[in-house]
């Protein structure tokens, strides 16, 4: 079976320079792919010429006049900017030419425009935002929402937790994930009122046996390992990310500059160099870089704007299992399941809901 993925090549802060060598490297390593490089043609091209990739069979170019920038508003994105290259490359996904989306680009303009193209799933009010995160385990945890939700009521946070465990399931092969509520102490008197109350949704479907749910978890949690997925507000979620990026790449220097202080720290380092190798691998932030916009009747991914080409081809791969696992199937049936069917939450005439404001002004 082929994968197609249409890839948003003028995103983020380096564009084409990162997302056409990831985009190469990845089809390379993965012959049931085929990648559609959405953008400005004569550039792409140009790339590619340089690269003497330009023949290459598994990869299409699909023209698109204009760019999202990093810093261009929601409104812009959806009125003034209908042939962007990441408008075409999630129509592509409506369309059916491609099984998944994936940019580098503003991820405000990048949920809004994906909400208006694609449309929610029935039973979904709002997207999230999920990506992955290290732990003790050498494993992922799966947290979400990371941003595109500032403001949350208990049925969102309900929601969230069904998308995910649909997502880990087929991810990971796991019947029951279990689900972790992210609070200040594990205790049930703990918390805000947020969380008390998405608490007893999550623990009303535990009993019934629809969710693993463990109970409240505390930020330690995350990177312990102690569930596979943990559920929070995106201001708690996108705060959380931000500050992990920014520790690991904190150690990551750390241990760089004090190697390099005196002899016997270089050949400590030299003997050493075989755990600081692994210890780097798994703190690197790039091996986690894709986040999947939840919710949506389509597979979109989100790269950090400033990904290298490294970590925008982890993207890709993310975009690229989630369409191989069905992912989109599975979330639909669990919500259809589980969920009274619901219509979307109300957009303007262009396509923007007041949810969008939001996740402009924080993400």
């Amino acid at each position: 079976m082929t994968i197609k993925i249409s890839i948003d090549c003028m995103g983020g802060d380096y564009g084409p320079s990162v997302t056409i060598p990831a985009a190469i490297a990845f089809v390379n390593h993965q012959p049931d792919a085929e990648l559609i490089l959405v953008g400005q043609e004569d550039v792409i091209r140009g790339v590619l010429k340089k690269l003497k990739q330009i023949s290459h069979p598994r990869l299409t170019v699909v023209h698109a006049s204009e760019v999202v920038t990093m810093d261009d508003s929601i409104e812009v994105a959806l009125r003034r900017k209908k042939d962007s290259s990441m408008r075409v490359a999630t129509t592509l996904v409506k369309q059916g030419a491609a099984d998944a989306a994936v940019s580098a680009g503003n991820t405000g303009a990048l949920m809004a425009v994906s909400r208006y193209v694609l449309k929610t799933i029935p039973g979904v009010d709002r997207p999230a935002i999920c990506t992955i995160l290290p732990n003790q385990k050498d494993g992922p945890t799966y947290m979400l929402d990371l941003g595109a939700n500032i403001d949350c009521e208990p049925q969102h946070l309900h929601q969230f937790a069904l998308m995910g465990s649909a997502l880990v399931s087929a991810m990971e092969g796991k019947a029951r994930p279990t689900v972790g509520l992210l609070n200040v102490g594990e205790e049930e008197i703990k918390g805000n009122g947020l969380v008390k109350l998405t608490a007893e949704l999550l623990h009303a479907d535990h009993e019934k046996g629809i969710l693993n749910f463990y109970g409240n978890v505390e930020g330690n949690d995350i990177f312990e390992g102690t569930t596979d997925i943990v559920v929070c507000d995106g201001f708690v979620g996108n705060v959380t990310l931000k500050a992990s990026e920014g520790l690991g790449r904190f150690v990551k220097a750390v241990l760089t500059t004090e190697f390099k202080k005196g002899f016997f720290n270089k050949l400590g380092a030299l003997i050493a160099y075989g755990a600081i190798k692994a210890l780097s691998r798994r703190l690197n932030p790039s091996r986690y870089n894709g986040a999947s916009l939840l919710g949506l009747r389509g597979l979109v991914f989100k790269s950090h704007g400033g990904a290298d080409a490294y970590a925008f081809e982890w993207a890709i791969r993310r975009a690229y299992d989630a369409a191989k696992y069905d992912v989109l199937s599975r979330i639909t049936a669990t919500m259809a399941e589980l969920l009274p069917q619901v219509s979307a939450a109300p957009l303007s005439e262009d396509g923007i809901g007041n949810n969008e404001f939001q996740i402009q002004k924080t993400v």
